[in-house]
């Protein structure tokens, strides 16, 4: 066992470190004082559910976005709400019309397969005017550079799929700052992969992509069996096919924030949600990264218990566990400072021994085959 303890942490510390090293090479881009040639014209692309509570804040920020209007449209697409949402948006822009015309529709989704989501995006994608979409979620916000940060990104580089980054608002509950924290990890992981030209994850909270790649990889084909995964699954894609023009936008201007989960009920079904995707994934890299961090969180739960039937393994345990906390700390704390933000060192270490016990049970759940989300009931395809 000690040495399952050695081979186990060190590869942990060497995924992390390596990371580690691609999140510092990817260098971080500003659009100050950079004066773009060409003024992109954008399709914004915003699937919604029942999110009545969480609309008013997205469109508020969408109406603060500093770019010509005429150069942005938006597409709200409902998919079967069954409360004010719909309401809420035809209020809000009848009201903003009269000083800030914003070109925006309704659309009602076309359901043609197993992912609401997926069908939303794509239905939106059919209708819309500009060759570059960007999707954002209905319980976001948008800072008011977004587009402009897009736009000269765009402008100067070669692009047809870009990842943005994302970060969870936090009041001072603990279930909050645990997914804030969780969510700086995920990002950590995500720059670092892109650091490194091996993408590895994106969110669909923030990501633009030319409508005409979109249609070169055949949209969600192939994998619209699966609820979720409308940003993995297209990112495998499009790096298949353009693996030079797959970029991550690491703009503080680019930051979109999304609202955690209210509880711990809704962050299991979340990350069951996610996990269901995970095992569809083709990039071994991916499921590499993944056993790897399943290892050691198992590590990290039966440590105890095989330190208490043989005491030589406490010192080789004890190590392990520092110097996770030191590498996961370092890790986090590089993110946070992207996101103007540090990390409490109270909810960091209750989070570091909490976080292997959610994804041991998010694992053992996940092989239920099923899971709530938005109100619906989703099961795992067969295949």
């Amino acid at each position: 066992m000690i040495l399952a303890i050695i081979v186990i942490g060190f590869c942990y510390l060497i995924t992390l470190g390596i990371l580690l090293i691609g999140n510092l090479q990817l260098a971080e881009f500003s659009s100050e004082g950079i004066k773009a040639e060409k003024v992109v014209a954008f399709s914004i692309v915003i699937p919604f559910r029942n999110e009545a509570e969480q609309l008013p804040l997205l469109l508020e920020s969408i109406a603060q976005l500093k770019y010509p209007t005429e150069k942005f449209e938006v597409i709200l697409v409902d998919d079967a709400s069954e409360d004010a949402s719909v309401g809420i948006i035809e209020g809000f822009f009848k009201q903003t019309s009269e000083k800030n015309k914003i070109d925006y529709r309704i659309l009602k989704n076309v359901r043609k397969s197993q992912s609401p989501k997926k069908d939303a995006i794509s239905e939106a994608i059919k209708h819309a005017k500009h060759d570059w979409i960007l999707t954002t979620d209905a319980d976001c916000r948008l800072p008011e550079n977004w587009l402009q940060a897009y736009n000269t990104f765009i402008d100067t580089g070669d692009s047809k799929f870009i990842a943005g980054p994302v970060v969870y608002t936090s009041n001072n509950s603990f279930v909050q700052r645990y997914q804030q924290l969780d969510g700086w990890s995920l990002q950590g992981v995500t720059m670092g992969s892109f650091g490194l030209r091996n993408p590895l994850l994106c969110n669909g909270a923030n990501l633009g992509y030319q409508k005409e790649a979109f249609y070169k990889v055949n949209g969600f084909e192939g994998n619209d069996q699966h609820a979720s995964g409308d940003d993995v699954f297209l990112l495998e894609k499009m790096v298949r096919a353009f693996p030079k023009q797959v970029h991550y936008l690491k703009a503080k201007d680019a930051i979109v924030r999304t609202q955690p989960q209210p509880n711990w009920t809704s962050v299991l079904q979340q990350r069951i949600r996610w996990a269901s995707k995970t095992t569809y994934q083709k990039g071994i890299t991916t499921k590499a990264l993944g056993f790897v961090v399943l290892l050691t969180n198992l590590l990290v739960i039966l440590g105890p218990i095989l330190c208490y039937f043989n005491t030589q393994t406490l010192p080789f345990y004890a190590v392990f566990i520092i110097a996770k906390i030191v590498i996961d700390a370092i890790s986090l704390s590089l993110t946070a400072q992207f996101f103007r933000k540090k990390i409490h060192p109270f909810y960091f270490l209750l989070s570091t021994f909490l976080y292997p016990f959610i994804t041991l049970w998010v694992v053992v759940l996940s092989f239920g085959g099923s899971y709530s989300w938005k109100g619906r009931k989703h099961k795992k395809p067969n295949n």
